[in-house]
């Protein structure tokens, strides 16, 4: 069984930063693509960022030159460092990652940006 758990929300002021780390422990062969999505209250989850585990990155329009992806295929981890942040950027952040042919969610980390 493979558990991926999500830490370093929090509250944060606008134009601040934060870094999420995902982490995936059990049985794993191999990572194949992680990602961030995140979910505001009364929308639909969305794509946050992707990454492959070759390095390639894809992201949203709307965090594209704030946010930054990244992964450490040794330790199974993936991070988020977030800069300059809105507020509409609160959401719970959630990371997913899939080592064919499964794929996992995890619980979700609140984010939120408020004065």
């Amino acid at each position: 069984q493979v558990q991926v758990v999500e830490s370093g929300g929090g509250l944060v002021q606008p134009g601040g930063s934060l870094r999420l780390s995902c982490a995936a422990s059990g049985i794993i062969f191999r990572l194949d693509t992680m990602g961030w999505y995140r979910q505001a209250p009364g929308k639909q989850r969305e794509l946050v960022a992707t990454i492959e585990r070759s390095g390639s990155t894809n992201y949203a329009d709307s965090v594209k030159g704030r946010f930054t992806i990244s992964r450490d295929n040794a330790k199974n981890t993936m991070y988020l460092q977030m800069n300059s942040l809105k507020p509409e950027d609160t959401a719970v952040y959630y990371c997913h990652a899939v080592s064919a042919p499964y794929a996992y969610w995890g619980q979700g980390t609140q984010v939120t940006v408020s004065s």
